[in-house]
């Protein structure tokens, strides 16, 4: 297995037809001890019991530096160590440019980029202590050719700022060992997508995409394990783009 007796912290993964909870999945399935951190209390804990074996769900909010914190505590506490983090938590709203207004800016901001910093920042001392670890922080083709379908410009912008966070950790960290990467999602099947593709708007969509279907999200799992494996061992600072090739160029 690839991740035996790791232990991995994965947020934003409590909804079932997620990106965060198939990672959570995946990872279970080899051999990982899951972490589940997402708003909700019971949400985490039922996905985490879903997994089945010695996995735990916690709440935090990761813009919040003290529940990060906490949250980390109670791992630590747990298991003694952190090998993975996936920063997976976000949320796109599908505003136009001049009718973003500042509580749309801070609260994508907030979720995707300053909660992807100071998890970061959590787990860490702990991996720089063990002298390794992997941290993926999850992106989006959105941030990569300027909008997409369903996030507006301040979608774009934190998703861009996870990706130039994420090669500044790679850079500052690759002397302990630890290797920070990201995953670029094209248009994935989750409950974000789910009912608000017409068939007209499928089609033009699937038109532009060489693999001509769309992600699911054992796609993005997939990904994330082999950056959280010894198979990427020597991969830090990368961008590993899964969109079905609709960004060839």
């Amino acid at each position: 297995m690839l991740l035996q007796d790791q232990v991995a912290v994965i947020t934003g993964a409590a909804s079932a037809r997620g990106l965060g909870f198939a990672t959570a999945k995946m990872f279970a399935d080899q051999g990982a001890k899951v972490v589940i951190i997402d708003l909700d209390a019971d949400a985490s804990q039922a996905a985490a019991s879903q997994l089945g074996g010695d996995h735990l769900g916690l709440a935090a909010n990761v813009a919040n530096e003290q529940q990060v914190n906490a949250a980390i505590e109670q791992v630590l506490a747990k298991y003694g160590r952190i090998d993975v983090l996936v920063n997976n938590a976000g949320i796109t709203q599908p505003v136009k440019l001049m009718d973003i207004k500042r509580d749309n800016y801070d609260a994508v901001l907030d979720v995707s980029l300053r909660g992807t910093l100071l998890m970061s920042q959590a787990v860490i001392p702990t991996m720089r202590r063990q002298r390794s670890g992997s941290i993926i922080c999850i992106s989006s083709v959105s941030a990569q050719r300027g909008g997409g379908i369903f996030g507006g410009p301040h979608y774009s912008a934190a998703k861009a700022g996870v990706l130039g966070l994420m090669k500044a950790m790679a850079r500052e960290l690759g002397p302990d060992n630890v290797r920070v990467n990201a995953i670029t999602p094209g248009l994935i099947q989750t409950d974000i997508t789910a009912g608000k593709l017409s068939d007209e708007m499928r089609q033009s969509i699937l038109a532009g995409i060489p693999l001509n279907r769309l992600g699911d999200a054992s796609d993005i799992a997939g990904a994330a394990l082999f950056l959280a494996s010894p198979l990427s061992a020597y991969s830090t600072g990368i961008t590993l783009d899964v969109n079905g090739g609709m960004l060839i160029h």
